[in-house]
């Protein structure tokens, strides 16, 4: 079944909003993991808005030492490079972290969130994806790029010795949200993400999707078949206000077993 990973940034956002330590972003980890959880993901920024680099150590080293079989996805800008603010730059964290994934996105700096894949018909983007993933994978971490469904792109990605991408799902659930599920827009938009996900599958690319996925489009997405892990956080962890973290993880396990059963897989 398809691995949901947690992302946390938006606890350590709210932690930080009073530079506290609650919530706890390893204990909402936990909670998380407990309810089944089988990943967790963070995305920290130069602007250290949300996950700050101790953040990043603590959560390997917890997950190391507690929960070996659960994986962690550090995301990020490998352009991304040391600031006054204490940021060591995204190189720095990967070789220290040494996660199971590392998902390369070409944020900006000052980026509110990601929303757009990389465009590898850019030599020099080309070049740096393909020297990250060398690099990385040499340390034993795992590669995969944030995409567009785009099957040229795609394509572009694989010939840069990645392992896997991460489908952007903003358009599909903007969609969604517009017009629901069963809209003829709604549905062609999916079928874009169901042929991007099998042309990866037919280059060796593991296929990840992550961004705006909810309770209303999660189940109707894994039901395109192919999808090895999603990462959610913004979403789930809105919902978690009105049910709780844990009940919240395990609705969004449950759309996942529904998208799959749809699906047949």
């Amino acid at each position: 079944m398809t691995l949901l990973s947690v992302n946390v940034n938006k606890i350590a956002w709210l932690r930080n909003s009073r530079e506290g330590t609650r919530p706890d972003v390893l204990g909402a980890a936990r909670t998380a993991i407990a309810a089944g959880a089988g990943g967790i993901t963070v995305h920290p920024r130069p602007d250290q808005r949300h996950i700050r680099p101790g953040d990043v150590h603590a959560l390997a080293a917890m997950l190391r030492a507690d929960h070996p079989e659960i994986e962690f996805n550090v995301e990020g800008n490998p352009a991304a490079g040391p600031r006054d603010n204490g940021y060591p730059g995204f190189d720095r964290l990967i070789e220290e972290a040494r996660p199971d994934q590392a998902t390369l996105v070409p944020d900006a700096d000052a980026q509110l969130t990601s929303d757009h894949g990389w465009d590898l018909s850019d030599p020099a983007a080309a070049r740096r994806v393909t020297e990250v993933a060398a690099r990385y994978r040499s340390r034993g971490v795992r590669v995969s790029v944030f995409m567009d469904p785009e099957p040229e792109q795609i394509a572009r990605a694989q010939a840069c010795g990645v392992d896997r991408i991460e489908l952007y799902t903003g358009p599909y659930a903007e969609a969604v949200a517009r017009h629901g599920l069963d809209h003829v827009g709604s549905r062609a938009r999916l079928e874009t993400y169901a042929r991007a996900a099998r042309r990866a599958t037919d280059l060796g690319l593991g296929v990840n999707a992550g961004h705006d996925l909810d309770l209303d489009n999660l189940a109707a997405f894994i039901a395109i078949g192919g999808i090895a892990e999603v990462s959610i956080g913004h979403a789930l962890i809105a919902d978690a206000l009105d049910i709780g973290l844990a009940a919240a993880v395990r609705k969004y396990l449950d759309a996942i077993a529904a998208g799959t059963a749809k699906r047949g897989d």
